[in-house]
């Protein structure tokens, strides 16, 4: 963790023998100074660290496959193999297991959410960034709006509005007057609870992630004192901290990847009429 995560907890003076308590991190991690803003008409934008990193995912991915295909060999080799491995990893790991042969089409859209949010993930343990963008609530939030604008103007294009909204609304095989209680469950939970949690789930990880990593880093360094518990519990503290790094590394994935098999899911549901 970072010196300026030390600092906004508590300052560098603050350790265990200073007479300070233990500065444990909260909102001021999350929270960044604007490195410059612009004006559209009446809508000022400021420009953040977070805002930097996000473009910065988007143009390596852009760089790394523009590279990886800019004079494709039948053979891949390379930057070429590895991209035709992720490219095939949601083909059939995600795209034809929930949607198809319909599917096909929604590869490079589901793919470019994937790394998106993999590589927004996993800016969380790269040194000096050292903030997975996701756990800024926007973020997610916007992610999932994308989603939710694709899946349920596709169901009323594929089924029509009100086929798609029945099938939604009104599930087969239900006794008619349960519908009095079924259909408003059925309206919160499709088209407002889920594009909810597809947005709070990938936040909630990537913030509890990188709280819990901030906080033991910030114990190692606390700790630290001429002491033999300061020793012990700067050293257990540490050890504690690269160990959450491992591990938040796995989930980093398995979010992007939950987040884009939902994805997955939804776009299914907007293709094909559920029975």
């Amino acid at each position: 963790m970072s010196a300026d995560v030390v600092v906004a907890s508590g300052g560098l003076d603050c350790h265990l023998l200073s007479g300070c308590g233990f500065p444990a991190p909260g909102a001021e991690i999350f929270m960044f100074d604007e490195i410059a803003s612009f004006t559209i008409g009446n809508l000022e934008f400021g420009i953040t660290k977070v805002t930097v990193l996000l473009f910065l995912c988007v143009f390596l991915i852009l760089g790394f496959f523009i590279y990886a295909f800019r004079s494709p060999k039948l053979v891949p080799r390379g930057a070429q193999n590895v991209g035709e491995m992720g490219y095939l990893f949601i083909r059939d790991g995600i795209s034809r297991d929930i949607i198809g042969k319909d599917g096909d089409r929604f590869v490079p859209y589901l793919m470019s959410f994937f790394f998106l949010v993999w590589l927004s993930n996993f800016m969380g343990i790269v040194p000096f960034a050292q903030i997975p963008v996701t756990s800024i609530f926007a973020i997610p939030v916007a992610f999932a709006l994308i989603v939710y604008v694709t899946w349920v103007p596709l169901g009323v294009y594929k089924q029509g509005f009100g086929g798609y909204f029945k099938g939604m609304l009104f599930p087969p095989g239900v006794p008619k007057a349960m519908y009095v209680l079924l259909t408003p469950l059925e309206f919160l939970s499709n088209l407002i609870v889920r594009p909810a949690t597809h947005a709070i789930r990938l936040f909630a990880n990537m913030f509890a992630g990188h709280l819990l990593i901030a906080t033991f880093s910030i114990a190692a360094f606390y700790l630290l004192s001429a002491s033999v518990i300061g020793i012990l519990g700067s050293a257990a503290s540490f050890t504690v901290a690269v160990a959450l790094t491992g591990f938040e590394a796995l989930i980093q994935f398995l979010q992007a990847y939950i987040f884009t098999l939902l994805t997955a899911v939804y776009i299914s549901g907007a293709l094909h009429q559920e029975h």
